[in-house]
C-alpha cells in the first residue's frame, strides 16, 4: 500500500475556561510572571458530566462525519489518555458503542503521558498501511489535573482531537513517522496517587527538549527535509513557551507554530495537545502544504510525523466545525467553581 493517511479529523474543546490570573491570585502568585513566563492566558475546563470518553465521543463523530465512511468498515479504535475515567474498564469500548460501530472492532486504550495520543495514531496508520484493516480511527483526549497550588494547575485542561486513517479519500497523506524513546523520569502518578508529581525544571532540558529535538531532527534527516520545507509545525505543547523555544533552536519560524499553537488559550490538553494543533491546522491549511508534528510524553517520548494536504481537504474540512468555532463559545467561572468543577475538594468520611 503505497499511500495512506487522514480521511477525516475532528477536535472538541469545553467551553468553560478559567483564567490564569484567577488562579494565580488564589495563590498569591503574580499573575504576569504566568502569563509572561509561561505565556498562558486561560485553560479550558470540563464541565462536571465531561471526562475522556466524552470528549472522544464528540471529537471522533466529527471525525467520522468528515470521513464519511461506512462505520461497519472502521476495524480499530484507540484512544490515547492519561485521565481515562475507570482505572479497571477501557474508554473504547464504550466510544465505540456511542458511535455505532462493529462490535468485530478491535479496541484498546493507550497511556504514555502527553504522548498517548500520538502512539494512536501511529498504531492506527500502521494497520492500515500493512492493509490489516481498511480504516482505522485514533483519539488524543484528556480531562488532565494539577494539584491545588501547583504549577501544573495553571496549564492542565481537556480536550480531544480523533483522527480517521485510510487509503482512499486521503486529505493528508502521512509521508514518514520517527520515535525518539528514553528512561527519563520526569513526570509520574502512582497507583493510588490523585495528582500526579513532577521534577519541576528538570522537565525542561532533559525531557521535553532533548525528546521533541531528537524526534524533530531524526524525521528531517531520514525524510531529507529542513525546516523550511514546511508551511506548518505543531510541537507538543505543556506551556506557550517551550514549543516557541524549541522551534527557534530548531530553525521554524513563529507564524510556522501560529495556527496549531493553542497552548496560551486553552492550556494543555496533555494527549491532546499536538493531534489539537493538527486540527486546527488543517482547518487553515491550502492543498500541498507540508506539515511536520512532534508529540512530547513524560517519561519519556517523542513522535514526530509529516504529512502533505491533498486537494480534497478544503472540500472534507467543512463537513464539520472548525476549532475555531469551537473555541469562540468560552464561558468563564471563578476559583471556586473551577475546584467543585473538577473535584478538587474532598471529604474525609
Amino acid at each position: 500500500m503505497d499511500s495512506i493517511g487522514i480521511t477525516g479529523y475532528g477536535a472538541y474543546v469545553p467551553r468553560f475556561r478559567i483564567k490564569s490570573e484567577d488562579i494565580a491570585e488564589q495563590w498569591g502568585a503574580e499573575p504576569s510572571s504566568v502569563q509572561n513566563g509561561l505565556l498562558l492566558q486561560e485553560k479550558s475546563i470540563p464541565d462536571v458530566d465531561e471526562d475522556t470518553i466524552t470528549l472522544s465521543v464528540e471529537a471522533a463523530s466529527y471525525a467520522l462525519r468528515r470521513a464519511a465512511i461506512n462505520r461497519k468498515d472502521v476495524g480499530a479504535l484507540y484512544i490515547g489518555s492519561e485521565s481515562h475515567p475507570y482505572a479497571v474498564k477501557p474508554s473504547g469500548t464504550v466510544v465505540a458503542e456511542a458511535l455505532g460501530l462493529p462490535r468485530t472492532i478491535h479496541i484498546a486504550d493507550y497511556e504514555f503521558a502527553c504522548n498517548a495520543g500520538a502512539q494512536a495514531m501511529f498504531v492506527a496508520s500502521s494497520l492500515v498501511k500493512a492493509g490489516v484493516i481498511k480504516h482505522g480511527l485514533a483519539i488524543g483526549a484528556d480531562t488532565s489535573q494539577g494539584a491545588p497550588g501547583d504549577a501544573l494547575e495553571y496549564s492542565a485542561s481537556a480536550g480531544a482531537a480523533a483522527f480517521m486513517f485510510g487509503s482512499a479519500g486521503i486529505i493528508a497523506s502521512l509521508d514518514a513517522v520517527y520515535s525518539y524513546t528514553s528512561d527519563t523520569p520526569d513526570f509520574w502518578r502512582r497507583e493510588g496517587m490523585i495528582y500526579p508529581r513532577h521534577a519541576g525544571r528538570f522537565t525542561g532540558e532533559p525531557a521535553y527538549f532533548t525528546h521533541v529535538s531528537n524526534a524533530a531532527k531524526g524525521i528531517m534527516e531520514e525524510s531529507g527535509t529542513r525546516p523550511t520545507d514546511f508551511k506548518y509545525v505543531i510541537f507538543h505543547q505543556p506551556n506557550g513557551k517551550f514549543p516557541l523555544n524549541v522551534g527557534k533552536a530548531l530553525g521554524f519560524t513563529e507564524e510556522q507554530q501560529r495556527p496549531g499553537r493553542l497552548a496560551p488559550c486553552i492550556g494543555n490538553t496533555y494527549s491532546a495537545s499536538s493531534p489539537l494543533g493538527l486540527a486546527a491546522t488543517l482547518d487553515i491549511a491550502d492543498p500541498g502544504d507540508r506539515i511536520l508534528m512532534v508529540s512530547y510524553g513524560s517519561g519519556s517520548g517523542s513522535t514526530a510525523f509529516i504529512w502533505t494536504t491533498t486537494n480534497l481537504l478544503p472540500i472534507v474540512r467543512i463537513r464539520a466545525p472548525f476549532l475555531s468555532d469551537i473555541t469562540t463559545d468560552r464561558a468563564y467561572v471563578d476559583y471556586g467553581n473551577y475546584v467543585k468543577m473538577r473535584g478538587k475538594i474532598k471529604l474525609n468520611a
